[in-house]
């Protein structure tokens, strides 16, 4: 991140709303970049506007931070890039990319939250916002049912059981602490839920059928 007393071109004058995104945008980016609360000159520096366009837009840097996480928590565009998921693609590379959108977003949360030393996720005091991120948690399994979508034949689980573990999977495995700092990465976790770790997989035969 640049200086406080750096000199930058300014951003050209933008609308308020786009004003508004550039400077969550450029905090949340600073956030994610420095591990620590920027101050609202560097903020202001990123952003490319002066420090004072900051509380002509938010009424305090509190404030800012807020919007910052509260757009984080937004599910629209998460969901968004779900259903942009090929149909046409074998399972296996489906659920390659939608673990890999699912990861992103749980990993500029956990960065977001250690920077701002959160170790739960704030509670937001935009109504319509906490209400939209409540509801992104069954839109999200909507979604991923709908990914595997008529190949749930290939699995071994109901699709509920494979949900389940997908989303365990991914959310443990791609925080940093509980890792242990050895995140893994969207085919990993894929491969282990479809392939098991066995050398040799061998299940029991199901209850009825012939051994």
């Amino acid at each position: 991140m640049p200086a406080a007393n750096d000199t930058r071109s300014r951003a050209p004058h933008l609308p308020p709303d786009e004003r508004r995104a550039a400077l969550i945008a450029a905090t949340r980016d600073a956030l994610l970049d420095h591990g620590t609360v920027p101050t609202t000159k560097q903020i202001a520096a990123a952003a490319g506007v002066a420090e004072g366009t900051i509380f002509r837009v938010f009424d305090s840097k509190e404030d800012l931070l807020d919007a910052v996480m509260t757009e984080s928590f937004d599910p629209a565009p998460l969901l968004a890039e779900i259903d942009a998921i090929d149909p046409a693609q074998p399972l296996r590379q489906r659920l390659y990319r939608f673990t890999e959108i699912v990861q992103a977003r749980f990993q500029r949360i956990f960065g977001l939250m250690d920077a701002l030393g959160l170790v739960a996720p704030p509670h937001r005091r935009d109504g319509d916002a906490d209400r939209r991120a409540k509801e992104g948690g069954p839109a999200l399994v909507s979604r991923l049912r709908g990914v595997i979508g008529d190949d749930a034949d290939q699995l071994s689980v109901p699709p509920e059981e494979a949900i389940h573990l997908l989303r365990l999977l991914t959310f443990s495995g791609s925080h940093p602490h509980i890792s242990d700092g050895h995140v893994l990465s969207p085919h990993r976790i894929v491969d282990v839920l479809l392939d098991g770790i066995s050398a040799q997989p061998s299940r029991p035969p199901r209850e009825g059928s012939a051994p």
